[in-house]
């Protein structure tokens, strides 16, 4: 597969993980599917945005440049051919980067969550985190400790988990293009300027049967060599800049 293509499957995976990403954290605002009175009783991790930045808007750009990269113009850099291209895909490696340390950020935030627990309720009436060192994943009958909001257990729980596998994923899709940015940007990509490399054998081949019907025409040989040049040259040209 060419890196181009490669870049765009993966930023056509990264779209709708970073809108699933956002979605997770708004909700994340509404424990147990209802509006809670104050704000302040809500996770203090809610309020980190992990999904709406990390996985979210900060997953968004990269995957926008790793689309564009499949149909990006390689042609007009510096006399090089392939010089445009690399440099489109040593860009998508910054990106790549960026994705990776948004998805991470979401990543912690999540594990984090998911370990301490939420913030409810408790029976002496009071506010707080009732959990300890994630006691309450291996038993669920301390989720009673929570009295309000209504089932904030497992919607935390549940959501934080989704952002934590999101996460996940985007680092290792995001690491995936890293090295795919750099093998493009050291070795170019297999398709350039409307077909490159994989029309140019054809081309050689029109040009053969040309030159070899310029040589049956003209007896003398002096217009064969002339048409010989004009159509060796250009062709030398390429392969001169593709190495």
């Amino acid at each position: 597969m060419c890196t181009g293509s490669c870049a765009k499957c993966l930023g056509g995976t990264l779209i709708p993980l970073a809108l699933f990403g956002f979605l997770a954290n708004v909700l994340l605002f509404f424990p147990g599917g209802k509006v809670i009175e104050d704000n302040n009783n809500l996770s203090a991790e809610i309020w980190y945005f992990g999904g709406i930045l990390g996985s979210g808007v900060l997953m968004i750009f990269p995957a926008l440049v790793f689309l564009g990269l499949k149909n990006n113009d390689c042609c007009g850099c510096c006399g090089n051919a392939g010089c445009g291209k690399r440099f489109a895909m040593f860009t998508s490696t910054i990106f790549a980067v960026i994705g990776f340390l948004g998805a991470g950020y979401s990543f912690v935030i999540s594990a984090i969550s998911i370990n301490k627990g939420p913030n409810c309720l408790m029976a002496n009436h009071t506010w707080g985190y009732p959990f300890h060192n994630g006691d309450y994943l291996s038993d669920q009958a301390l989720w009673s400790k929570c009295l309000e909001p209504t089932d904030v257990v497992p919607w935390n729980l549940t959501l934080f988990s989704i952002l934590l596998v999101i996460g996940g994923i985007q680092m290792v899709l995001c690491a995936i293009q890293v090295v795919n940015g750099l093998l493009g940007t050291l070795c170019g990509d297999c398709q350039c300027c409307g077909g490159g490399v994989r029309e140019r054998p054809q081309k050689v081949l029109l040009s053969t049967a040309a030159l070899l019907e310029t040589h049956q025409e003209d007896k003398d040989g002096a217009g064969f060599v002339r048409r010989a040049a004009v159509l060796v040259s250009p062709l030398l040209t390429h392969y001169a800049q593709l190495l």
